[in-house]
């Protein structure tokens, strides 16, 4: 489990970022996977999906971490993948638009968090990419092309 120096908090954000640094710099060995990967475990949800602790919300940008931190450690045999694929399809509204969470208003932001998580675990194909492509767009700010 790796916590912030400073506050101690715990979250599986850190992990992933433990895990992607280490991998980064060819020193993956040198950290338990297996303590980080039980931890990310627990923190998944009935509904297939990741919070930032075990019992916390299911939250896409969670469930990038928690995927990414899998594919890092080689451990993405322990997911349900079409549960955890079904979930973040679900954040697909009839706008075309991403939301990280069920009730909440699509954000572009979320394209990126679930895209990059169906792509790890191979499903990206499960949404419907030109509803997506047509809802970044129109999120565009007219005059300096930046996203809203």
């Amino acid at each position: 489990v790796v916590s912030t120096q400073s506050t101690g908090e715990v979250d599986t954000r850190f992990t992933f970022c433990a895990f992607a640094t280490l991998a980064l710099i060819d020193r993956l060995s040198s950290c338990n996977l297996t303590t980080g990967v039980q931890f990310v475990l627990r923190c998944r949800n009935f509904d297939g999906a990741f919070g930032c602790v075990p019992g916390s919300e299911s939250h896409a940008g969670q469930v990038f971490c928690c995927v990414g931190a899998l594919s890092i450690a080689n451990k993405l045999q322990l997911l349900d993948v079409d549960q955890l694929a079904w979930w973040l399809c679900e954040r697909q509204l009839p706008s075309g638009g991403l939301n990280g969470r069920p009730e909440k208003l699509p954000d572009v932001c979320y394209s990126w968090w679930v895209l990059a998580s169906l792509k790890i675990i191979g499903r990206a194909h499960w949404l419907d990419k030109n509803s997506l492509v047509r809802f970044i767009l129109a999120s565009q700010d007219g005059g300096n092309r930046g996203i809203c």
